[in-house]
């Protein structure tokens, strides 16, 4: 019954810091507003393509590599793209390089040279895949006309009559996060980590408060009083992340996905591990500094993690930093989840908070019970 009552008045004087919730709130909403605006553009899926222009000259003397081209030719230009002649004295490559074309090819006997634009790359990418197509099926042609002339007339048929030069397939192309749904899942996980700032004050604001000596003289064990403590602070700092998730699901129409149950399971355990990281560093480091200590790690944590912009994997020594980052394991495991489906990856995570968190607080819990006061 302590335990509880201290629980509830640790919410309740929490709820009366007004300026520490409006920053918990607002702060989260608002930046997941500007940035899930701002940069929607950047997790678009689509990609717009140009007028892709190819270049060509034939140098071989081949009959049939000429007729092949030519019903190559006719049906690429049936999609849209305009297949041009180089003329005598043209250089290609320069003119591909000063972006007049998207790509020029030189076909010879001993094979095809490719040349793509940089400053056309998408375009230049699906040409050279075209034209790729067109020189495995040419070889195989050719191959077939020295081992099996009778199978030849129908591998060049199928190069000649066959427009499938270039195949897309995209399995799930809509499960992926657009910005408004990237952001609202790292700026919940942010200020969830923002947990360690309200535990880093739970004991040392009695001490300057000078309440302390009151609850040391108060009919309370010291083991209720942290465990109501840690509960209170918990809870509301879960309440904040709460209303975070409905404010983005219901105003911003974020993606949550079809377990919320895990995934509020997840940020459960981040919280737990918030708040006892910021307990123990305020036991482990004296005065305003263990403070000074949290700001910087919540900092780092947050900008490595993914809290502002996608991160990828990297071998690097920053891909080492990234991976210590809590935000970025419960980033990945709340991605996982929704857009994979992937509910046994969301475990690890949620037993390496719960580890780290248990032995901050054992650490705390030593310490507070070696001191005299709080």
């Amino acid at each position: 019954m302590n335990i509880l009552n201290v629980a509830l008045k640790e919410i309740k004087s929490a709820t009366r810091e007004r300026r520490t919730l409006l920053f918990m709130l607002a702060f989260p909403i608002v930046l997941m507003l500007i940035l899930g605006t701002a940069l929607s553009n950047v997790f678009s899926g689509s990609a717009i393509v140009g007028e892709m222009q190819l270049l060509y000259k034939i140098t071989a003397n081949e009959p049939q590599l000429t007729q092949s081209w030519q019903s190559f030719s006719q049906e690429i230009e049936r999609q849209g793209i305009k297949i041009i002649p180089a003329e005598a004295g043209m250089n290609g490559q320069d003119l591909v390089k000063d972006g007049q074309y998207s790509a020029y090819v030189e076909l010879e006997s001993d094979g095809m040279k490719f040349y793509g634009s940089s400053k056309q790359s998408i375009e230049s990418n699906v040409l050279q895949g075209m034209l790729t197509a067109f020189a495995d099926r040419y070889n195989l042609a050719a191959s077939a006309i020295k081992s099996a002339p009778s199978e030849a007339k129908a591998v060049m048929e199928s190069i000649q009559s066959n427009d499938e030069f270039v195949n897309e397939t995209s399995l799930d192309p809509d499960k992926t996060p657009g910005a408004m749904d990237y952001y609202a899942i790292s700026m919940t996980t942010m200020i969830a980590l923002y947990s360690a700032l309200s535990g880093s004050f739970l004991f040392r604001s009695e001490r300057t408060r000078q309440t302390a000596i009151r609850l040391m003289a108060a009919p309370i064990s010291k083991g209720e009083l942290f465990a109501g403590k840690v509960i209170g602070c918990t809870i509301i700092n879960l309440l904040c992340v709460s209303i975070i998730i409905l404010v983005s699901k219901f105003a911003f129409h974020a993606n949550w996905g079809d377990h919320m149950g895990l995934v509020f399971l997840i940020l459960t355990a981040e919280v737990l591990l918030a708040v006892s990281l910021g307990l123990g560093v305020s036991y482990l480091v004296q005065g305003e500094k263990s403070r000074s200590v949290i700001m910087i790690f919540t900092q780092i944590a947050s900008f490595v993690g993914g809290a502002y912009f996608p991160v990828g994997d990297s071998d690097s020594i920053m891909g080492i930093v990234m991976n210590l980052s809590p935000l970025r394991w419960a980033n990945e495991a709340i991605m996982n989840l929704i857009y994979s489906d992937d509910v046994l990856g969301a475990w690890p995570t949620i037993g390496i908070n719960v580890a780290i968190a248990a032995a901050f607080l054992l650490i705390s819990a030593l310490i507070m019970r070696k001191r005299e006061a709080l």
